[in-house]
């Protein structure tokens, strides 16, 4: 932030998925908008640093320092798309610490920079239906979502075709088709499973992941189309995935009305009890450790779903001693994160000598098939859906091989065998005892450390133990040999979905936001993260987030229009 301008029409805390559009919505339409972001500047196509870098390029050949990651990256380490080549778009664990309550895991994966977890994320993304918007209210867990999908249809529309998303249209009431692109291929073994599954099970259609990847360029937009690389986690020069730096921050800079302030740590919004009103926020510059300031008429929310909850909670003042907005109590509970784990994995005969070229950087998706129009009766009441793809052994399978000299070495020159690897993610049902609260020990800025509880339920474990028997028969269907499966979940965090918190509900008794993402007891602040979810589906959640965050600055536009807040 230059000069001494402190006051805004709009303050977005936040600068990755959700913070980049909401900032290019809100300057779009007249606003001035100061986005604040609590990690280091990191400039498109100038500041990946290691995006181009062959594993000799590297000290640790690409696979990093064991003990500097022991050390200071103990959680983040854990991430699959952590390495040398992508560690500095993760936070450093030792100085970004957070607590986890007496017996509970959750591993809280992290991108502290200008662009956020949009820079690391996976990129699928998939409309919910209102089989998702209507479960809270069908079998009476959570609360009931003030909207549902024909609300939220045409934000969808908006954001995959800023986006760019790939995909192919399936007729699926249980995943909605949205504004593809064109397609990624499925390999020769996905399409010969697609086939065989679809023969025995007609209701389970594989289909191919709907990615952020362009298969088309936009020069309208700086993007080139998709590379087949699979390293977008180091970011892309070409823009060709959807991050905030290749698409929504151009969009908004290009306004001339945005400003932003990169390391800086928000750690408390102002509350007018008067006018119960939002009046600014105060960060720390992490740099100099000096204390900053900015107004505004209206805050958005972006920090990502913990995050946010976070500097509500802290944000408690006299007139609001719960913490922010929390007349309600309920600020901080009912988190989320999908249950998953390998369902199944299968070695697949009769396609030997054939292959692929290329990393396709997305794979396959089977959308949820439990628990439509009936229930199954299988101990759960929603549902789960699959991801995976198949796979063919390259020269790496060396690692795990036995064998020595000039034999071990011609093998590795030859094609391997292929292999169906099927990954199950739960719906995580919202319960109260999971939640966010503050701790009693302090960030080395001071700032107390959020601590999270949290663990699944009877539910999340029936539907991965059906999940393994399903993904067992379908791979044997498919003429597979199933080798391996599991139906234990992963610690919590490890689907990288976390959402709730702060979720949406039509009575402010029992929830944080309306249906605009708008704060009950605070008009002019608005959630747009994943904060806002009542429920998790069981598909990834980044689509959602968006187009709940293009309506919500459509919303919060008219009412500053028009005098409401």
């Amino acid at each position: 932030m230059t000069g001494n301008n402190t006051q805004f029409d709009a303050i977005v805390v936040g600068s990755g998925i959700t913070g980049g559009w909401a900032a290019k919505e809100l300057t779009e339409a007249g606003l001035t908008v100061l986005m604040i972001e609590r990690g280091r500047k990191i400039e498109h196509q100038v500041d990946y640093e290691t995006e181009t870098k062959s594993p000799w390029d590297m000290e640790f050949r690409g696979q990093g320092d064991a003990a500097l990651y022991a050390r200071e990256y103990p959680v983040q380490m854990l991430n699959r798309h952590f390495n040398e080549f992508t560690q500095g778009h993760f936070v450093n664990d030792a100085q970004e610490p957070y607590q986890k309550a007496p017996g509970k895991d959750f591993d809280w994966f992290r991108s502290y920079q200008l662009g956020g977890r949009s820079l690391t994320w996976g990129r699928q993304c998939y409309r919910w239906s209102d089989y998702d918007f209507g479960a809270n209210k069908r079998d009476g867990f959570g609360t009931d979502w003030p909207i549902r999908y024909a609300e939220l249809a045409p934000w969808y529309d908006r954001v995959e075709e800023f986006v760019g998303v790939s995909g192919a249209a399936e007729g699926l009431a249980q995943l909605p088709d949205g504004r593809f692109l064109p397609p990624m291929e499925l390999n020769c073994v996905e399409q010969a499973t697609r086939e065989r599954i679809l023969a025995k099970y007609p209701d389970r259609v594989m289909t191919i992941g709907r990615t952020a990847n362009l298969t088309e360029a936009r020069p309208e937009q700086g993007r080139g189309h998709c590379q087949y690389r699979s390293i977008c986690a180091r970011g892309c020069s070409y823009g060709a995935y959807f991050s905030t730096q290749s698409a929504t921050l151009p969009a908004a800079q290009k306004t001339g009305r945005l400003t932003v302030v990169t390391d800086a740590q928000v750690h408390k919004l102002d509350y007018d009890p008067a006018t119960k009103r939002v009046t600014g926020v105060h960060w720390i510059d992490t740099k100099t450790g000096e204390g900053r300031q900015a107004h505004s008429r209206i805050v958005f929310l972006n920090a990502g779903a913990f995050n946010s909850v976070h500097l509500m909670l802290n944000s408690a003042s006299e007139a609001m001693p719960r913490g922010l907005a929390n007349s309600s109590g309920v600020l901080g509970t009912h988190i989320m994160d999908h249950a998953n784990t390998m369902a199944g994995m299968a070695v697949m005969p009769g396609f030997e000598g054939r292959t692929t070229f290329g990393n396709r950087p997305t794979g396959i998706v089977i959308p949820r098939f439990r628990n439509l129009e009936t229930m199954d009766g299988k101990g759960f009441t929603r549902g789960y859906s699959f991801q995976g793809g198949a796979l063919q052994g390259t020269w790496t399978r060396g690692k795990r091989m036995a064998g020595i000299g000039s034999a071990y070495k011609d093998e590795l020159h030859d094609i391997g065998p292929w292999t169906m690897v099927l990954v199950v993610f739960a719906d995580s049902m919202p319960r109260a005892s999971n939640r966010l609260t503050l701790s009693n020990r302090t960030d080395p800025r001071g700032v107390r450390q959020l601590e999270i509880a949290f663990e699944h339920g009877r539910e999340e474990l029936a539907a991965l133990s059906d999940a393994k028997t399903e993904a067992a028969a379908m791979l044997t269907a498919a003429g597979g040999h199933v080798v391996m499966g599991f139906d234990r979940p992963g610690h919590g965090g490890t689907s990288i979905h976390e959402m709730g918190g702060a979720r949406m509900g039509w009575d402010p008794r029992t929830s944080v936001l309306n249906r605009w993402s708008q704060a009950h007891d605070v008009p002019n602040l608005f959630v747009t993260d994943g904060a806002q979810m009542s429920s998790s589906a069981c598909q990834n959640p980044s689509l959602t987030y968006m187009a709940l965050t293009a309506r919500a600055c459509d919303a919060a536009v008219k009412m500053l229009r028009e005098g409401a807040i």
